[in-house]
């Protein structure tokens, strides 16, 4: 059986020979533990694509996230000067701007132009905001270095952004599932605004909020149609900021749940695609909402004390409305646990939430870039032993 027919099987709430394996490993752990120059992971869809498939077939993962745009195909002709400082590379770019490459986490790029005061942005300018562009976050938004900002439709979003995951498609054969993944649009007013500033907007002026979440949920919807033209096996939304230790119930409901409906809705509608949703921290209070949304399945489901999710109330209450995906604690077991204590909850996580099916062992967040890789291959250890 192959991992593609694994994670379908499970997405479909059916049991296959095992419960898949299949984890969101961080930027910074493909830096680390592949052959390949650190910022190139991030700007070179062609790199970034072969490490994703270096580490899942090292780890023996059944699927692969496609997390990071396709870029500007001429993107090393920007270059002015690249330089070491310590474990960074720097590279200066012909606009103006430069950007911080760590030898183990995401790249941080720095405009000249200062990001946008919630005053001064018109709600009807926005469509899209991609927080892990070339350039960054800028307004109005405009992919790479054309500093265009095209028509607010599918033509909005250039042609070479289906390039990462094109690639991966194709590299990964039959064999691996394939998500593809797009960004909430509450996480895109968090990343526009910078957080603390887009949460002070939510209490000064909650009805601008509420416009710029629908032009923004009408761009993310558009970009995940897209993908799906792509044929990856599922969409991933990314919805970090939506937990318990941001924003309340009551602003989840409000902020988060209709604008996330509407995207559902359109996948839906007009694809046969699971959806579902990647949402960090403490989430126990507020599953019931993503019920409503309409989700195909929920990832991470962050345990204590990193979280408030228990997987044996989730799958007794939710299990047969949504798959599950995660809930292995990403820091004090696979971090800093021994591969005997991952092995073990690995297990436990299978008994608790994998009999009928609709649960892909995985760790809650993503894996950190310092991970003993002995550790992670203790998940697919699990999953071979104890197959339900």
């Amino acid at each position: 059986m192959t991992g593609k027919e694994r994670v379908r099987m499970a997405m479909n709430h059916e049991e296959a020979d095992r419960v898949p394996v299949f984890c969101q490993l961080s930027l910074g752990h493909y830096m680390i533990n592949t052959p390949f120059e650190p910022y190139k992971i991030w700007f070179s869809p062609k790199v970034f694509g072969d490490s994703l498939k270096m580490l899942a077939e090292r780890y023996h993962f059944d699927g692969i996230l496609v997390n990071l745009p396709g870029r500007q195909p001429d993107w090393e002709e920007h270059i002015v000067k690249k330089e070491r400082k310590g474990i960074e590379t720097y590279i200066y770019w012909d606009d103006g701007s430069y950007s911080v490459c760590p030898d183990n986490d995401n790249v941080h790029h720095f405009s000249s132009q200062p990001r946008p005061s919630f005053q001064e942005v018109d709600p009807e300018e926005l469509f899209y905001v991609e927080p892990h562009d070339i350039t960054g976050v800028n307004h109005p938004y405009y992919y790479g270095f054309s500093k265009n900002h095209g028509p607010h439709n599918r033509d909005f979003f250039p042609d070479y952004l289906m390039d990462t995951l094109k690639y991966v498609i194709e590299i990964a054969g039959d064999y691996y599932h394939i998500s593809a993944e797009i960004f909430s649009p509450f996480t895109q007013l968090m990343e526009l605004f910078d957080y603390s500033n887009a949460l002070m907007a939510l209490m000064d002026d909650p009805e601008k909020c509420e416009r710029i979440l629908e032009n923004l949920a009408e761009g993310a919807s558009e970009l995940a149609l897209l993908e799906a033209s792509v044929s990856p096996d599922a969409i991933l939304v990314s919805s970090a900021f939506a937990g318990g230790g941001f924003i309340s119930r009551d602003f989840y409901t409000r902020f988060v749940l209709p604008y996330e409906k509407y995207i559902v809705d359109r996948v839906h509608a007009e694809t046969e695609l699971p959806i579902y949703v990647h949402t960090c921290g403490a989430i126990g209070d507020r599953i019931d909402l993503m019920v409503k949304a309409g989700w195909d399945g929920i990832d991470t489901m962050d345990p204590p004390p990193i979280g408030n999710t228990e997987i044996k109330d989730v799958k007794r209450d939710f299990g047969e409305k949504l798959f599950l995906k995660g809930n292995l604690d990403p820091v004090n077991v696979l971090l800093k646990g021994t591969e005997r204590d991952v092995y073990d909850k690995a297990v436990s996580l299978i008994e608790d939430a994998g009999r009928g099916g609709g649960y892909i062992l995985s760790t809650a967040c993503s894996v950190a870039p310092q991970a003993p890789p002995e550790n992670i291959a203790q998940l697919y250890r699990a999953s071979l032993d104890n197959p339900y």
